[in-house]
């Protein structure tokens, strides 16, 4: 019998060695569906063209092979779709309705479309429908709870098609026929059954597959496991299975008669780690996690969920490195096995060792890019070696492959408010491995999601420091995308944290920002009135290059006011505060402003020998743009105070500069601060 990859919610099996897809019987219904796809809509009907995609709806239990039957139609028809198909699971393994946000920014996401990090779910829904615009894609919506979700993603064209998947009707999305699912018919239950069994133990005893189909219901999800019980039993008959589940009890649905005589047959250690399975985020689960779950070896859970997987019990997710899958129609089952077999404490400390494994993946995973620092190397070196990554690469591809469960856990781990401490260090080590592998503003949704988590565990644990790095770090995204309005709020409230956890870096950072997030809004008094306070700050504890930086912040503040002596008083004093630091660059870049702002107050002769004086400087700290910005700017000025020839002189110099730098003359002046 070879290994079957098994997917328990549907009809479709994929044979591993070959990987041929089957799909088995509802040809009645995936005749209707396409029909209906092409069916006139009550728009059309009246003249009208239909303002939004049309909507199919496959109901049913789940195992009754729903999801199954909309992947099948949507391979069957997905070449009138070019764009491709989008997939979006609406329901969170236990029920929970996933927040309309983050449905639409994972459909972002595989659209490779960005959205502002920290942006609501109105707003991506714009962005969503803007982006779907002109485009034939197909949306698969898979474990719907209501209309309003599916409404919520719905493309605002008849090009697009959306296929969801539901228990029951969606009322309230017009025109909508459901295609109600019950069992499969008899021929193909059988034929289910025998993928799994092979064709003997069928041909010999028809009569017991046909009973067995009809014990089963037909329900897919059912019959896969009666497979998975049968093919790990060479030796037992069809007929033997029916009789043991015609002895069970008539309890509960057909899927869980047969899962408990499944689970029923398995090793204690087996039946323990299917049961905390239920506690696998996202119902993700790979080796390490099965591991950690049950206190086992990571090599004996790979074995495990590959049996688990022969039993239709689990599927395999598709991904590399391997990562399976619980069926939803289980998750149910698997949960309520748990609460009964396994004390709250057990459950704690399965959760709690989860978390610390996939604490240790996260820095392993972080360390393994610091190829230069032997630290790293040495903490790499105490680890198990089943804990290590082969390479960077490796470690990005299992960040890749685990990013849902890993924000899953984050998630479930604050929510669950007992293990504070456990989801604080996976949330600084998940942070730091995605800036590691993808960097800051790949990963900047992410990160807005995980400050966010941060801020809820530093406010129900009253840590004001924590709230003001938390604050801080979101209200830094908010700015860089131009929320700058919202990252005020944050700005002012980590200002407040800081203060209250009497934390100087968090209250001076905080009151700098707060400056700058006005200088961006065009409130000059207001920035130079809060850089004067982070000035004073910094002062008062003798940060000295600090507050040369914030000098220079004042008087670009002052600058934009219109008040140039204010601003060259700044930047002198930024020049003396850098000079005395040594810091040869920023003292280069004070010079420039300063000559730029001379230049402004009508001192064209000063601003000539402050831009001198600057290109010496720059000449030393070797920053050719910088060089090349103020070449440019000192001939501007030549040019006005009628000196051609000097003016000539150095815009070849810059040029020069500036063909061996690269760029453009804009990139330069703008790199100088000039607008």
């Amino acid at each position: 019998m070879t290994d079957q990859a098994v997917d328990t919610d549907g009809v479709r099996l994929a044979d591993e060695p070959g990987g041929e897809n089957w799909f088995l019987g509802r040809n009645r219904e995936l005749k209707d569906l396409r029909a209906d796809i092409e069916r006139a809509g009550l728009d059309t009907l009246s003249g009208r063209k239909a303002p939004r995609a049309r909507v199919l709806l496959i109901a049913g239990r789940p195992g009754s092979g729903r999801t199954a039957l909309a992947e099948e139609l949507a391979a069957q028809v997905a070449d009138a779709y070019p764009d491709g198909v989008l997939r979006a699971r609406l329901s969170e393994p236990d029920g929970t309705r996933v927040p309309p946000d983050r449905l639409a920014r994972d459909l972002l996401t595989e659209l490779d479309v960005s959205a502002p990090p920290g942006a609501g779910a109105d707003d991506l829904g714009v962005i969503l429908r803007d982006a779907l615009a002109g485009r034939r894609v197909l949306l698969l919506l898979d474990d719907a709870a209501d209309a309003e979700q599916v409404d919520a993603l719905l493309p605002d064209t008849p090009d697009c098609l959306a296929v969801a998947v539901a228990e029951g009707p969606l009322t309230g999305i017009a025109d909508v026929r459901p295609c109600t699912l019950g069992g499969l018919d008899t021929k193909s239950g059988v034929e289910l059954v025998s993928r799994y069994t092979g064709s003997v133990r069928v041909t010999v005893d028809p009569r017991a597959a046909e009973h067995l189909v009809e014990v089963c219901q037909a329900q897919p999800a059912a019959l896969r496991l009666a497979g998975g019980w049968l093919a790990a039993r060479p030796k037992a008959a069809v007929a033997d299975l029916a009789k043991h589940l015609n002895a069970e009890s008539d309890e509960g649905t057909a899927l869980s008669r047969v899962f408990r005589l499944v689970y029923a047959s398995l090793p204690s250690p087996a039946a323990r780690m299917l049961r905390l399975l239920s506690l696998a985020p996202a119902g993700l689960v790979d080796p390490h996690t099965a591991s950690a779950l049950a206190g086992c070896s990571v090599a004996g859970a790979r074995a495990t969920l590959d049996d688990f997987t022969r039993l239709g019990l689990l599927r395999t997710a598709g991904t590399a490195p391997p990562q399976y899958e619980v069926p939803g129609c289980l998750h149910p089952l698997l949960k309520a096995l748990a609460d009964s077999n396994d004390r709250a404490g057990e459950l704690q400390l399965a959760r709690a060792r989860m978390l610390e494994r996939t604490v240790r993946l996260l820095q392993s995973c972080r360390a393994v890019t610091e190829t230069d620092s032997a630290q790293a190397r040495e903490r790499l070196l105490t680890m198990p070696r089943e804990q290590r990554f082969a390479s960077p690469r490796a470690a990005a591809e299992w960040l890749r492959a685990r990013r849902p469960a890993l924000l899953a856990s984050a998630r479930l781990a604050v929510a669950d408010g007992d293990l504070d401490t456990l989801a604080r260090r996976l949330m600084s080590q998940l942070v730091r491995a995605m800036v590691a592998h993808v960097g800051t503003q790949a990963a900047a949704p992410d990160l807005y999601g995980i400050h966010r988590l941060v801020l809820d565990v530093a406010v129900r644990r009253e840590l004001p420091r924590e709230q003001a790095a938390a604050l801080l770090n979101l209200a830094d995204l908010d700015a860089r995308t131009g929320r700058t309005a919202e990252a005020l709020v944050r700005y002012r409230a980590a200002l407040d944290a800081g203060r209250a956890a009497d934390d100087p870096y968090a209250t001076a950072r905080a009151m700098e920002s707060v400056g700058g997030a006005h200088l961006e809004l065009g409130d000059y008094d207001r920035a130079a009135d809060w850089y004067g306070r982070a000035l004073a700050h910094r002062l008062a504890r003798g940060e000295r290059v600090d507050a040369a930086r914030l000098h220079g912040r004042l008087a670009t503040a002052h600058t934009y006011a219109g008040r140039y002596g204010e601003a060259q008083r700044g930047w002198r004093a930024a020049v003396a505060g850098y000079r005395k630091a040594g810091d040869v660059p920023a003292h280069a870049r004070a010079l420039s402003e300063l000559a730029r702002v001379q230049e402004y107050a009508g001192r064209p002769g000063e601003s000539l020998r402050t831009c001198g004086e600057a290109v010496e400087l720059a000449r030393r700290a070797e920053d050719d743009r910088l060089r090349a910005a103020l070449h440019l700017r000192l001939a501007d000025t030549l040019e006005r105070l009628g000196d051609p020839a000097a003016a000539r002189l150095h815009r070849e110099t810059g040029s020069r500069l500036l063909g061996e730098g690269g760029g453009n003359a804009c990139e330069i002046r703008s790199a100088s601060g000039e607008d």
